[in-house]
């Protein structure tokens, strides 16, 4: 990546951060190429196009509705950004089947980022499910149970 590549994409890092802290949906989404991915390994999630990224996004805020990331470091390839920092958010609700004690989870987090035509073309946030759950108040194993079970499936004709 040429330096004034890594510079336009550090910028658009930043922005997309400064747009998910305020849970500005809309705004977050005019930097994301048409073809966005985003990955989520800890909750399993993959969201492909703006409109499932908004879906997901909705989801996310609607679960973590003080979601705050802190950029503090990053390093540049040549065909991505890596960014690492903090990200504080609170586990509300009762999306993973477990009830949390409401206390803010402060973790560390590392994203990496790939962009096409100028906008972000993929983000994987990375961060520790484990820890998120222990300062959550909830069982790691209960949360991985509903977001990893897949639907039964059909028992096969014999």
């Amino acid at each position: 990546m040429t330096p004034e590549n890594a510079s336009r994409a550090l910028q658009l890092a930043h922005a997309l951060a400064a747009a998910k802290n305020r849970q500005d949906v809309p705004a977050a989404l005019l930097h994301l190429h048409p073809d966005i991915t985003l990955e989520a390994p800890a909750f399993g999630t993959v969201a492909h196009g703006l409109e499932a990224n908004e879906k997901t996004l909705n989801g996310f805020f609607a679960s973590f509705p003080d979601y705050e990331v802190a950029l503090e470091g990053h390093a540049v390839g040549d065909d991505a950004l890596v960014c690492w920092g903090t990200v504080r958010m609170t586990m509300t609700g009762e999306r993973f089947g477990v009830r949390p004690n409401g206390r803010r989870a402060v973790l560390p987090v590392f994203i990496r980022f790939t962009f096409r035509d100028g906008l972000i073309a993929s983000e994987r946030f990375c961060f520790d499910l484990a820890e998120l759950c222990a300062q959550s108040g909830v069982s790691t194993d209960a949360v991985r149970a509903t977001l990893f079970t897949e639907e039964p499936k059909g028992s096969d004709p014999a």
